[in-house]
């Protein structure tokens, strides 16, 4: 049964800093045993090299009882700028609780997520965490992914495809965000492109992944400003790719994107979250596909 109310004595959730992150690898192993220790050490890792924003937690919080490590759950929050104001975004993953205190998860959620100005999102809920997802009021922004081959679509003669970095040209016709998330994602092992369509620059990031068991590699869509965007650009992103041996995407989507040639899975990947935004179609920047290639 699920505990709302307060924590017990010698029960309680807090932010966890660098001297917690035995405890927390312990935890995570424990709750994710098919990835290793080291996994969730190197994980942590990676947070600790992240810009930490305003006031915000730099890797998560813990549940504890008495001092010892029972629950674990990593934030990874990111500011997006926009003509509009800024927004955060936290990403919460890998949330594991052990079973003993697992009525206090849901408690320990809602600790986190109390924030009302940022937007949380799960993008990757096991079926224990779709159940809390929906009883705190997350919403899908994404019910399945497209697999598609970019290289099926036509290419114009005047469409080319550059990869971003600090000193090229056509970085200046995208936002000031944008280039931002070009530059950090390209540094994080992402392939970060300037798609230049009819004279028009189009910001396309992929993470490139394997799936299938590992047997068949892809690349993942982690930004583009909106699908139709992404379909305008496909042939020359496909083109691109073919030079360096891929062929197959993978983008995030509510059903079949017209002008994509592949396919819609339905309840693949889904993606669920919280706030103020809907995340934008195919939007992964700065979430653990990235920092932990999950």
């Amino acid at each position: 049964m699920a505990v709302l109310g307060a924590f017990p004595p010698g029960v309680g959730c807090r932010p966890f800093d660098e001297g917690d992150w035995e405890g927390v690898a312990d935890c995570l192993h424990r709750g994710f045993p098919e990835r290793s220790r080291g996994y969730w050490i190197d994980a942590l890792t990676r947070l600790s090299q992240r810009p930490v924003v305003a006031d915000f937690p730099r890797y998560g919080f813990v549940l504890e009882k008495s001092g010892r490590i029972v629950g674990a759950v990593l934030t990874l929050y990111a500011r997006h700028r926009s003509l509009e104001g800024d927004e955060i975004r936290c990403n919460l993953s890998s949330w594991s609780v052990d079973a003993e205190f697992r009525p206090y998860a849901s408690r320990m959620i809602a600790t986190v997520i109390m924030r009302k100005d940022v937007v949380y999102t799960n993008i990757s809920p096991s079926p224990g965490t779709v159940k809390l997802n929906k009883a705190f009021g997350f919403r899908l922004f994404s019910g399945g992914q497209v697999a598609f081959l970019p290289a099926f679509n036509s290419v114009p003669p005047s469409d080319r495809v550059l990869e971003a970095h600090a000193e090229l040209a056509e970085m200046a016709e995208l936002t000031d965000n944008e280039r931002y998330i070009l530059l950090e994602h390209a540094a994080l092992g992402c392939l970060s492109l300037i798609c230049i369509c009819d004279g028009v620059a189009l910001p396309v990031v992929l993470k490139p992944r394997r799936i299938l068991h590992g047997l068949i590699p892809c690349c993942q869509v982690v930004y583009c400003r909106s699908h139709t965007d992404l379909v305008r650009c496909a042939g020359a992103v496909g083109r691109f790719l073919l030079r360096r041996g891929k062929l197959l995407c993978l983008v995030d989507a509510m059903g079949p994107v017209s002008g994509l040639s592949g396919r819609y899975f339905p309840k693949k990947g889904i993606k669920y979250f919280k706030g103020p935004k809907q995340p934008s179609p195919g939007d992964l920047t700065f979430t653990e596909m990235v920092l932990f290639g999950s």
